[in-house]
C-alpha cells in the first residue's frame, strides 16, 4: 500500500511530536456521522483555545474505503483520553448512533462496515506497521472509554459515553487478517482511561 492520500487539518502542526517508536496501539472509532464531509467539519473544530487544536482520529477511512491522513502519526492526536500519547487512531466512516448519539433508544448502531473499507482498514495498518515498528495491539474506542453518561432523555438512565466500532465491527475477521493483540476492557486500568 503507498501512504494514504494526506489532507491535514488546519491545526495538525500545533499537536505535539512523538517518536514513531512510542505508538503501540492503534484505536478503532467510527465517525458516528453520515459522511466524511461532516467528520472533516468537526475535525477542523477547536475545541481546546489554549492550543489552538480539537478531537481527530490521525487516519479516515471512507465506506468505498478511500483513505486519508489528517494527523500525521509522529502529532498526537486527540481521540482516546488517557491514552493519545502512544496510539494511532483510525476512523471508519459510518453512522453510528448518529444523530441522537445519546438517547436512550438509540445505543444500538444498525450500519455494517462494507468490505471495501475493511480491506483499506487491513491495508493501513500492514503499511503502518512498516511505519510503527512498536504497534502490537489493537482496541476499540469502546473498549478504552467505559465512562457512561446520563442520556439525552431521561436522566435516570445511563448510557455509555462511547460504543464505536460497536457491535456491527468484524472484530474476529480483522483479527484473522492483522497481527495485532486485541486490547479488551480488563487490560485497561481505570488510571489510563482519562
Amino acid at each position: 500500500m503507498l501512504p494514504p492520500q494526506s489532507r491535514p487539518l488546519p491545526y495538525a502542526e500545533r499537536l505535539d511530536e512523538r517518536p514513531l517508536a512510542s505508538i503501540k496501539l492503534l484505536v478503532v472509532h467510527c465517525t458516528e456521522l453520515p459522511d466524511l464531509a461532516q467528520a472533516r467539519k468537526y475535525g477542523e473544530e477547536v475545541h481546546y483555545p489554549a492550543s489552538g487544536t480539537g478531537n481527530s482520529g490521525h487516519y479516515y477511512i471512507d465506506r468505498d474505503g478511500h483513505t486519508e491522513c489528517w494527523v500525521p502519526p509522529n502529532r498526537i492526536a486527540h481521540h482516546v483520553a488517557g491514552m493519545n500519547d502512544h496510539s494511532v487512531g483510525v476512523e471508519l466512516v459510518n453512522r453510528g448512533r448518529w444523530p441522537d448519539w445519546f438517547h436512550s433508544a438509540h445505543q444500538v448502531p444498525t450500519e455494517a462496515y462494507p468490505p471495501p473499507q475493511i480491506d483499506a482498514l487491513v491495508a493501513l495498518i500492514e503499511w503502518l506497521r512498516t511505519q510503527c515498528l512498536e504497534l502490537r495491539q489493537i482496541a476499540g474506542h469502546e473498549d478504552l472509554d467505559r465512562r457512561q453518561l446520563v442520556s439525552a432523555d431521561d436522566p435516570e438512565i445511563r448510557i455509555p459515553r462511547k460504543i464505536d466500532p460497536g457491535p456491527l465491527f468484524p472484530w474476529e475477521q480483522l483479527l484473522a487478517r492483522v497481527d495485532l493483540h486485541r486490547l479488551s476492557p480488563v487490560d485497561v486500568t481505570p488510571a489510563t482511561q482519562g
